[in-house]
């Protein structure tokens, strides 16, 4: 069978016959989480040849916070093709209004989609780096007909695999940001990284590190709040522990989200409940407060500001959300937005400088095309440092671009997305929701 992948330089589809790109090839998909496996089935769908490359196991970063249970319910979080794939085996779709765990989200979803293609998936396979073959960023003669080269660390050592496009699904998860204000990881902070929570973390299983100690948890959005639930669960059984909320917005209510306003229900209980916790004692809030310093003294963990400092703390929880990591694709040429190192297209409908709703404008192939054809940053990592992704937005963007590299244009362009209000959706001049 010959595939039609597209080279963006090209106003029709590729063919053997033209020679404008080898259609032999498979697409390579970096990362088997959601988005990830969504591409893989969407690809199946459409015949078109595909592996995916994985770091760790099948969805490694779910696998980090998989006690925490998702503001989004089932209906949001099953990709449409996927779900087709699966309703072709014994499958059983759960309950649409149900809201899962990421465990269940891995049991129940991932991990039978996977198994409708596992022979395509490389486990314990770490992209080292991606370029095409035989030329690097630099050379731009007839760059686009060169398959990509991706360059993969596993137990023997490190391995070749060739490809006619790539799907970089990889996220951010596991590149956290700093607790300092400024955005730098200062030497002083990645001493104490044993004492530093940087994910959500399961406070019930590992008690002994939380109980009757003090704790301070740094950040403002979801990641912030489950830490901050699950201590004070944990303070009514030990009264001792003291939970110290440390927030650079202007005051603690920014934080409480839309409350009953909003259209996910879940998400919206989330700020009713830090804001009961708030109000009766159970977790001091302190805020404005930027860190900029954080160091330990014989007593424990300061966290220096402009003008004052607070401690001492036993431990931290840093949700201050997370940033991508561009490094595997340094060779190709890519665009990321100069603020929120989002594709760049999306950017200004993201930036939460002005915006603060979760819901974007739809958008596909076209937006998210970068300069270098048929390379494409998708799911999480294609809002950059934004926080307000949902995996509906990714399955939008996978259906999109996969439709474009199978050489149908027309699904290509029509793109449809309709996600959840927050209810308290801010906007600049140009507006967003």
């Amino acid at each position: 069978m010959e595939f039609n992948i597209l080279n963006q330089n090209q106003t029709d589809c590729c063919s053997p016959e033209t020679g404008c790109c080898d259609t032999t090839l498979p697409v390579a998909i970096i990362g088997a989480g959601p988005i990830g496996l969504a591409a893989a089935a969407h690809l199946k769908q459409r015949e078109v040849p595909f592996f995916i490359l994985e770091k760790g196991d099948l969805a490694e970063n779910i696998r980090t916070w998989e006690h925490v249970r998702l503001f989004s319910p089932w209906k949001y979080n099953i990709d449409t093709a996927a779900k087709s794939m699966l309703e072709e085996t014994d499958w059983v779709m759960p309950r649409e209004e149900e809201i899962p765990t990421g465990r269940e989200l891995i049991q129940e979803y991932l991990e039978p989609l996977a198994g409708l293609f596992s022979d395509k998936i490389h486990a314990n396979h770490q992209v080292l780096a991606i370029t095409r073959e035989e030329t690097d960023r630099m050379k731009s003669n007839k760059r686009g007909d060169r398959p990509f080269q991706i360059y993969v660390k596993t137990t023997n050592g490190t391995d070749t695999f060739t490809a006619s496009a790539v799907i970089d699904a990889t996220g951010t998860w596991g590149h956290p940001n700093p607790a300092a204000s400024n955005g730098l990881f200062l030497p002083e902070e990645r001493q104490l990284s044993d004492r530093i929570d940087y994910k959500i973390p399961n406070v019930q299983e590992n008690i002994e590190t939380y109980a009757n100690k003090k704790i301070a948890v740094i950040g403002g959005g979801h990641s912030a709040i489950n830490s901050l639930l699950q201590l004070a669960s944990l303070k009514e059984q030990y009264t001792n522990t003291e939970i110290t909320w440390i927030l650079r917005k202007a005051k603690v209510e920014d934080a409480y989200g839309g409350g009953t306003n909003d259209e996910l229900a879940a998400r919206g209980e989330l700020g009713t409940r830090i804001a009961s916790l708030v109000e009766n004692g159970t977790v001091k809030a302190v805020t404005p407060f930027r860190v900029q310093y954080v160091y330990k003294d014989a007593n424990g963990i300061i966290l220096k500001g402009k003008s004052k400092e607070l401690g001492t703390f036993d431990r931290l929880i840093v949700n201050t959300g997370s940033r991508p990591d561009f490094s595997i694709h340094r060779e190709l040429r890519f665009e990321a937005d100069a603020i929120t190192e989002a594709v760049p297209t999306l950017a200004p409908l993201i930036d939460p400088n002005h915006h603060s709703c979760g819901s974007v404008d739809a958008h596909g192939e076209k937006e998210l095309r970068q300069p270098e054809p048929n390379f494409y940053i998708l799911g999480a990592k294609s809002y950059g440092r934004a926080p307000t992704f949902l995996m509906a937005t990714g399955y939008e963007q996978v259906r999109s671009v996969v439709a474009y590299l199978a050489g149908d244009l027309e699904a290509a362009k029509l793109v449809q997305l309709s996600l959840p209000e927050t209810g308290v959706c801010n906007s600049g001049a140009g507006g967003c929701c």
